[in-house]
């Protein structure tokens, strides 16, 4: 199992039917979200309009309730009642809670709590996994603080840390990692500058929650045009080398060359 939905994954509340279409033509998946962004009182409608949803649904994810919470029972049954497949699970807290999902499913594990970053690499190493996310407000209220953030917009260390492991684990087991979303909807500069950071750090994607951060995120996932030219030139010079080489006078081995094809995975060449 890949995970290879492109690099801009809208979040839609699950109980606001009406945004489903218009968020699947702005991004690249949407994903359908029954916990946070769903009041305990509108659960029960808003699995009605996931139901009721028509989507392709290749490119959905549906976002459930934490495993062992009230409504995360409920959730499963009606996924039964649908076509989705690929299941967000908020606050995977452990590896066998995931075990409730059979061949069926894809998962996606969002580590976002001490524990789920703690065990990250277990989580990560579940047959169902397909990408692991993390998040950075509820990892910092689990932990009792106030604020993922500096006040010049930088992440703490903490949501640092929590960002670099659950895409070291994410990688150690083949699986793809999503960067969190960026909640200053007005700081398009700010959310250019991460997604820019996570495609060069490894990222399979961003989430987002608004549909005017998408564009942002697609162009940083995108490599410019000199990208694409220096990748495509190293690797038909390496089809003439051995080993180590040098080329435009930088030393390339095998770790570049890695680097040149995820630049053009990147592209879609």
């Amino acid at each position: 199992m890949t995970f290879d939905l492109g690099p801009a994954l809208l979040f839609c509340p699950a109980d606001r039917p009406e945004r489903f279409g218009k968020a699947l033509e702005k991004a690249d998946a949407v994903i359908l979200d029954l916990e946070d962004a769903v009041l305990p009182s509108a659960k029960a409608s808003a699995r009605g309009n996931i139901i009721d949803a028509d989507l392709d649904p290749d490119r959905v994810i549906v976002r459930v309730n934490p495993p062992g919470s009230d409504e995360f029972a409920s959730d499963l049954t009606m996924l039964s009642q649908t076509d989705f497949r690929t299941v967000m699970v908020a606050k995977t807290e452990s590896a066998s809670s995931l075990d409730v999902f059979d061949e069926r499913f894809s998962v996606i594990a969002l580590c976002e709590t001490a524990k789920g970053v703690h065990a990250a690499d277990r989580i990560a190493a579940h047959a169902r996994v397909v990408a692991m996310m993390w998040g950075a407000e509820d990892l910092v209220a689990s932990l009792g603080g106030t604020s993922s953030r500096r006040e010049d917009g930088t992440y703490r260390d903490i949501a640092r840390y929590a960002r670099s492991r659950v895409l070291l684990e994410s990688g150690a087991q083949g699986k793809g990692a999503i960067d969190a979303v960026h909640i200053a909807l007005g700081d398009l500069p700010g959310l250019a500058a991460e997604a820019a950071d996570a495609a060069a750090s490894g990222f399979a994607a961003t989430a987002c929650i608004h549909p005017d951060q998408v564009q942002a995120i697609r162009a940083a996932y995108a490599p410019d045009i000199s990208e694409v030219g220096w990748a495509r030139s190293v690797l038909a010079a390496a089809e003439d080398e051995r080993g180590v080489f040098r080329f435009e006078g930088r030393m390339i081995d095998e770790p570049v060359l890695r680097h040149a094809r995820s630049v053009l995975a990147r592209a879609g060449l």
